[in-house]
């Protein structure tokens, strides 16, 4: 099952990606996919502000991984872009994370999609510049 929703500005797709922070649940793993300038990190700032994180959240491209503990959930961000290889999760110990405590968002998600559990919604960010420079199609696909 899927949903489509469709933003206009930054704002709007803080406010969505809030919106799905508010009703996370323990266990939940969230896919996030788009090219470059989409907005993952926009929506993730959103997601992370609903569990109500106020501190700055910023893509964790170099660390692969950032945790947040402050909100009514943990919250693990991967940005997986410089993963070479699915194994290299292992050394993370992303098992942990995935089937523990908290809620995870991971962003370029198809890179390790062998290791994604089937129960994860995945989260699609695409533009389309005729319809706007800050237009954004999000597909969010039950797992």
């Amino acid at each position: 099952m899927s949903k489509i929703y469709e933003t206009y500005s930054p704002e709007e797709t803080f406010e969505l990606g809030k919106s799905f922070g508010e009703k996370a649940a323990k266990g939940e793993i969230f896919t996030l996919n788009g090219d470059l300038g989409t907005g993952k990190t926009v929506f993730t700032q959103g997601f992370a502000k609903g569990l109500g994180i106020n501190e700055p959240v910023s893509s964790p491209t170099f660390t692969i991984i950032q945790e947040y503990e402050e909100g009514r959930l943990p919250f693990y961000h991967f940005d997986v872009y410089r993963i070479g290889d699915p194994e290299e999760m292992d050394e993370l110990g992303y098992e942990d994370y995935f089937f523990g405590e908290g809620v995870c968002l991971i962003e370029w998600a198809d890179i390790i999609g062998e290791l994604i559990p089937d129960y994860a919604k995945r989260v699609t960010i695409e533009k389309n510049l005729e319809k706007g420079f800050d237009y954004r199609r999000i597909t969010i696909e039950e797992g």
